[in-house]
């Protein structure tokens, strides 16, 4: 671990990553440290900074890859430089050599590549963070291309994941990121990456999308071809289609640019409330514009190694959050994430009611170019502060694939007006939801348990009557026992009473003569002190 956080320190000296920091925001004494750092003294070189981070992230290895690969959605938080550079790395990574590709199928699918392919083309299509695919021809003659996993990639992804639990443990110690939960937050993503490395579960994912949206007009995702598919090698039907960060080309076909954002955002609801299915990592690089019909869109999705999934009780709260957004009512808002638990029941709905709707209240009825989802996001992070809100580790896959979705809604049709799109699927579906359809889909989901509990019915009945009646004679056993045990008490405390007179009256019938003659010689207040003490004997 000290030699890759030996190496990180490396890698952002040797391209002088400190250069990116806005200097001028921050804290003069870090100001300050950063213009005496030895840092200085290493040469810029001729790159341009977005070049520099690019080739940074590059070196740094899958994790830091996929950072940047996120960062380049947002062109509305970077500069334009910086994005073009980082938009590199959904795709252009640069690739291991081809003939060790070959081998590795080979050893993979234990047979030669004549055996499995008519042709297998050396040189990559396309390469990626984690794997990089070829192009090749199966002996029936269809186009596949073929995904293979680079060599050794998991060991530098455990020493990275390393590091970041060990950062977030240093978080977790801080009163202010504890909330955050950052430990939970690296545990979750550690299992979706590592999820990456075995591409038998990519096929099961892209099979399992492909059945939710068959023959849907929305989306198209290619087939698996699982003779030939293992742990790191994984052969899919080819697709041809313009990538859809490509926007010249998309308008030089004639693509209906708002038809395609408003389906974007259909997809998107469509997976997380619909099939409670969705993929968790829309990059441009992983999505493409089908050829035919640009004037009736369609999304090619590829890439299905992350993949996300929500419980029940997540889907109905959210879903009651984003309506309640756009129905600006933001006392239900408040009420819903304090019934989830999300804040503390202590919260007042009232306040944490005012500070959301200072927030919202600014984006709402605006066009997608006019909202920043960061801006907002980092708004309510803050506003959650105040009221001790924590991280939800199962809705960070969804937040970052909003935030994907954003961007690429931003690249395609800045005008889109996001509420006005997901607000009559998100009403429709809770309408489903809760209504008659929704109630014979629980009975249908339900039916198989159901029915085998059907039979033993009667038997868990007549046990539960007969609990509940030995449970009554218990009780009625125990209420009698407690009044005998109350009437025994209340007698002893009589005879005891009564034991404590006759003894104080025996005292003093035998020891009146040397009391009559010690009293015949006290004041008066001496003796009434005298008999209230023994009248407080007799009481007690």
């Amino acid at each position: 671990m000290i030699l890759r956080l030996a190496r990180i320190i490396w890698v952002i000296t040797r391209y002088r990553l400190d250069t990116l920091l806005p200097l001028a925001r921050l804290p003069w004494w870090l100001r300050a440290l950063f213009m005496l750092s030895p840092l200085r003294l290493v040469p810029i070189g001729e790159r341009s900074r977005g070049e520099r981070l690019r080739l940074a992230l590059e070196s740094l290895g899958p994790i830091f890859v996929k950072f940047g690969q996120m960062l380049s959605t947002r062109r509305d938080l970077l500069p334009e430089d910086i994005a073009n550079e980082l938009q590199r790395l959904q795709d252009q990574v640069p690739p291991f050599p081809g003939h060790q590709a070959m081998a590795l199928v080979e050893e993979e699918l234990e047979m030669s590549l004549e055996e499995a392919f008519a042709s297998f083309e050396p040189e990559p299509l396309a390469s990626a963070s984690v794997a990089q695919v070829h192009a090749a021809r199966l002996h029936g003659g269809e186009a596949v291309v073929v995904k293979i996993i680079r060599p050794g990639i998991d060991r530098v992804m455990r020493q990275d994941m390393a590091l970041m639990y060990r950062f977030a443990s240093v978080l977790a110690r801080i009163p202010e990121a504890r909330r955050l939960r950052p430990v939970e937050v690296v545990r979750d993503y550690e299992s979706t990456l590592f999820d990456e490395l075995d591409l038998t579960k990519e096929a099961a994912n892209t099979s399992q999308l492909k059945r939710n949206f068959k023959g849907s007009p929305l989306l198209y995702v290619p087939a698996i071809h699982w003779e030939l598919t293992h742990r790191r090698v994984m052969v899919q039907e080819r697709i041809y289609g313009v990538p859809v960060a490509d926007t010249a080309a998309l308008i030089a076909q004639g693509t209906n640019l708002k038809k395609l954002a408003e389906r974007g955002v259909e997809i998107f609801f469509t997976q997380v409330f619909r099939d409670n299915f969705f993929h968790a990592d829309m990059h441009p690089g992983n999505i493409f514009v089908a050829y035919e019909h640009p004037e009736d869109p369609q999304y090619i999705a590829i890439d299905c190694g992350i993949v996300g999934s929500l419980t029940r009780e997540d889907q109905d709260y959210l879903a009651r959050n984003l309506l309640a957004f756009f129905h600006q009512d933001y006392y239900e808002v408040a009420a819903l994430h304090i019934e989830s638990g999300w804040v503390g029941e202590e919260t007042r709905a009232n306040e944490f009611a005012a500070a959301v709707r200072t927030v919202c209240e600014p984006i709402l009825e605006k066009p997608l170019k006019d909202i920043s989802f960061g801006q907002v996001l980092l708004g309510l992070f803050q506003t959650a502060r105040r009221f001790n809100m924590e991280v939800q580790p199962q809705l960070v896959l969804l937040q970052k694939t909003l935030l994907n979705i954003e961007g690429l809604g931003r690249q395609l049709y800045p005008d889109l007006d996001l509420w006005s799109t997901a607000k009559p699927f998100l009403e429709r579906w809770m309408k489903e939801r809760a209504g008659a359809r929704g109630l014979l889909e629980s009975l249908k989901r339900q039916a198989p348990e159901l029915s085998r509990q059907l039979p033993e019915l009667p038997v868990l009945a007549y046990q539960v009557l007969s609990r509940a009646e030995q449970e009554h004679r218990q009780r009625r056993r125990q209420s009698t026992a407690m009044g005998d045990i109350s009437r025994q008490l209340t007698h002893q405390g009589s005879r005891h009473r009564r034991l404590r007179l006759g003894l104080l009256l025996i005292v003093a019938a035998l020891a009146w003569q040397p009391l009559y003659d010690w009293a015949a010689g006290q004041p008066w207040p001496a003796l009434a002190a005298a008999g209230l003490g023994v009248l407080l004997l007799a009481w007690n």
